[in-house]
């Protein structure tokens, strides 16, 4: 007899990839849902071992090949803060294969809008009128006030907070701690550093930190640049 479960596999075995298999284990616990196979990881030295009981699969490009295989994307360091959206375009998945992660203890309004693949820790909160976008990633403890709306590829981290009506572009990075007051605009690409106040506007690209938060210094890639840059680093090539 086949399992009800779906099967569902992880891209990144590093510190997000085992937080998301505790989440999926706590969505589980609540409501049996998934059938966590393990990770998919381009670190070769993980080739064959388990990590967190979880089986270390293949490479990320071998992610693509069974296409009843739930994915969800688990890299997340800010140094390579765009490789969700670069493993999101080199795989090209349906979106039914890229469900969003809900933690059980998570407080969403029904008002709220969950993107395809966004992964949402535990005791995140988002009071009214929330939108997130695709592959958005939003770490413990993290609150979200009305109106806010957070782009494709974001990474919230632990403990942030976000006034009223904040929007945050694509591909941004948000450290853990950080605070934002209420209608202020985040660039996409922008980086802002753990436990800053943000009172301004925070231009496309550019990394602010400190109380109150001020710009310091070159403009951060977005992915599409990234993959621009030629010969390197394979940006399909990424351990969590």
């Amino acid at each position: 007899m086949s399992s009800p479960l779906r099967p569902l596999a992880l891209i990144g075995a590093g510190g997000l990839g085992r937080e998301t298999a505790e989440l999926v284990r706590a969505i589980n616990a609540a409501l049996p849902t998934w059938d966590l196979l393990g990770f998919f990881d381009d670190d070769d030295t993980l080739a064959g071992t388990r990590i967190g009981g979880l089986p270390v699969l293949g490479t990320v490009a071998e992610a693509a090949d069974d296409a009843d295989l739930a994915i969800a994307i688990c890299t997340a360091r800010p140094g390579i803060g765009c490789s969700r959206a670069r493993i999101s375009a080199a795989l090209d998945l349906p979106e039914s294969r890229t469900p969003a992660l809900v933690h059980p203890t998570s407080s969403l309004a029904s008002s709220t809008v969950v993107g395809r693949g966004t992964i949402l820790l535990a005791g995140v909160v988002a009071t009214a009128d929330v939108t997130l976008g695709a592959h958005v990633v939003v770490m413990p403890h993290t609150v979200l006030t009305h109106d806010d709306h957070i782009g494709d590829f974001v990474t919230i981290a632990s403990g942030v907070r976000l006034g009223g009506s904040v929007h945050v572009g694509a591909e941004a990075y948000l450290g853990a701690g950080a605070m934002v007051r209420e209608g202020i605009e985040i660039g996409s690409s922008a980086l802002v550093g753990m436990g800053s106040v943000v009172l301004d506007d925070v231009p496309a690209g550019q990394t602010w930190a400190g109380v109150p938060a001020r710009v310091l210094d070159t403009p951060r890639l977005t992915a599409a640049q990234d993959r621009d840059r030629g010969p390197g680093v394979d940006p399909a090539r990424v351990t969590a």
